[in-house]
């Protein structure tokens, strides 16, 4: 008999990986903005390590259509389970914490709700065209679930207008059932990805490693996603965040990250974020703002 999840062993975590607790005052302040609208944040959901800076800075990633995703990844920390009916204030909820909190940049993602006959694409383009009107300056991507492939939902997003279309594939092809999910699921991202870009979408992506994969799988995976012409990438160490979760096979070290970087690049990324504890929307603005000054983006590592 295989072994459960929460019965193997992860091996141990290196000291690159260590966080700082909060102590700055706009930490709290957004904790504090975000309960009271009774929004959600990927932040919070999927544990994520840098929570602290990133809140410190009075960034965050907004969790739209609930806080319960009906898809039970075996990596992910979000809540699994029957989700609640949208809500339909929530696009304006979510536009007014960008403006309360002043910010140039917004990232959008959303729990998968294929529940819903459109997953829920109209609340990400309402969300865009909210924030836009509420605060014009601020840039906005948008992170997709795959819709199930309907290139409708996806239509819906893209004409709202995002600045960037950002869709994970996650994984090397392989590891996909390992994460509790169909093979078909990977060529239904590329497509995805592959048609947000033939909509004249400006197009994101990110891996995470450590998962049991080994280099000539990752390197297809970036192959994949040049094949379809993916403007951005982010790659980051997974981390796993509970026992019942899949366990971590190997952390890679910041060298290594850099070396996948590097490969990158030289693939025609026209930006690429890469480090122990990138994840997809880490320093997007300034992986955005790199775009609009040059061919090449600096490495989100740290």
């Amino acid at each position: 008999m295989s072994p459960r999840v929460g019965d193997e062993k992860s091996v141990p975590k290196p000291p690159w990986l260590k966080v700082r607790l909060p102590t700055h005052g706009n930490f709290f302040q957004v904790s504090d903005l975000l309960k009271k609208k009774g929004l959600h944040t990927i932040c919070q959901s999927a544990k994520c390590p840098n929570i602290a800076e990133c809140w410190s800075a009075r960034t965050a990633t907004f969790l739209i259509l609930g806080d319960r995703c009906t898809r039970s990844c075996a990596f992910c920390a979000v809540t699994k389970g029957a989700p609640l009916p949208p809500l339909a204030e929530e696009p304006r909820l979510v536009a007014e914490a960008v403006a309360s909190l002043e910010l140039d940049y917004a990232v959008i993602t959303s729990v998968t709700r294929d529940d819903l006959v459109d997953g829920g694409a109209p609340f990400f383009a309402a969300a865009v065209k909210a924030i836009k009107e509420k605060r014009p300056r601020a840039r906005v991507e948008v992170l997709i679930p795959d819709f199930r492939g309907n290139e409708e939902a996806l239509e819906t997003v893209l004409k709202a207008g995002p600045d960037i279309l950002n869709h994970n594939l996650e994984t090397t092809e392989p590891q996909y059932p390992l994460i509790n999910r169909p093979a078909e699921n990977y060529r239904r991202s590329l497509d995805l990805l592959k048609r947000a870009k033939e909509m004249g979408a400006l197009t994101k992506s990110g891996l995470m490693v450590g998962l049991g994969e080994n280099e000539p799988e990752i390197y297809r995976a970036l192959s994949d996603l040049r094949s379809v012409d993916c403007d951005l990438l982010t790659m980051g160490q997974y981390l796993r965040p509970s026992s019942t979760n899949v366990p971590v096979k190997k952390y890679y070290t910041p060298q290594e990250f850099e070396d996948f970087k590097i490969r990158a690049l030289a693939l025609g990324f026209r930006g690429v974020g890469a480090g122990p504890l990138v994840r997809s929307s880490y320093e997007a603005h300034k992986m955005f703002d790199s775009l609009q000054r040059g061919p090449a983006i600096d490495s989100c590592a740290i």
